[in-house]
């Protein structure tokens, strides 16, 4: 945990909750151990919808579904979401879990690679959600820049793998390394590429805000 657990946990307990779909997946996904948004990112995401109405969103790394059907619910009642998923298993059934909550016609979802489906995709989107392999978010950049316009937001979930990133490359576990090192590098390049504004903030397991900004600022 990169914040006290009994804050996190007194934080939560204050949370409304949402739809009952929503409530059932995530319950779903928590007792077959499936990743997705914390209760904290969930709440954080909430307003961040309402707040921007993006129109044009992409999803690296869909799962079961859970995040872009919560981003389909909270969203404009037109946006329209793109969402990547690489793992065989799991596609069938977040296909199956957007067509239950009703948002086949809002929510695209692609198979494949994220850095070969990333080169395919045209135009620009308001809001990008990064939430895949941590270890590739370094590669997708360029192309996550390129898909971005001026204004556009970035939102990358679970960067600072349970405080991991603070400490010595020698503490890290061999197997862990590469990820603690392409992590860093990420962060890196986030808080000083000139075309960005980005902002890391210490919710759930870490996410940062970037934004992009015009070329000739």
């Amino acid at each position: 945990m990169i914040v006290d657990e009994r804050m996190t946990t007194y934080i939560n307990s204050l949370d409304r909750g949402h739809t009952p779909f929503l409530e059932n997946l995530y319950q779903e996904a928590r007792d077959t151990c499936v990743p997705i948004i914390r209760r904290e990112m969930q709440s954080f995401l909430k307003v961040f919808l309402m707040t921007n109405r993006p129109a044009r969103i992409l999803e690296v790394g869909a799962a079961i579904g859970f995040s872009s059907i919560f981003m389909a619910t909270y969203g404009p009642a037109d946006v329209k979401i793109t969402t990547i998923e690489n793992y065989d298993k799991r596609i069938p059934i977040a296909r199956e879990n957007i067509r239950k909550a009703g948002f086949e016609e809002q929510i695209t979802l692609i198979q494949g690679d994220a850095q070969d489906v990333l080169k395919t995709l045209e135009g620009s989107y308001d809001l990008i959600f990064m939430d895949a392999a941590k270890g590739q978010y370094i590669h997708f950049l360029p192309d996550i820049l390129r898909l971005m316009r001026p204004g556009s937001i970035l939102i990358s979930d679970n960067v600072l793998q349970d405080g991991d990133l603070i400490e010595s490359h020698y503490l890290i576990e061999r197997r862990n390394r590469t990820i603690y090192k392409r992590m860093r590098e990420y962060l890196y390049e986030l808080k000083h590429h000139p075309l960005l504004e980005t902002s890391i903030v210490p919710l759930g397991d870490g996410i940062t805000i970037s934004v992009k900004l015009d070329a000739a600022e």
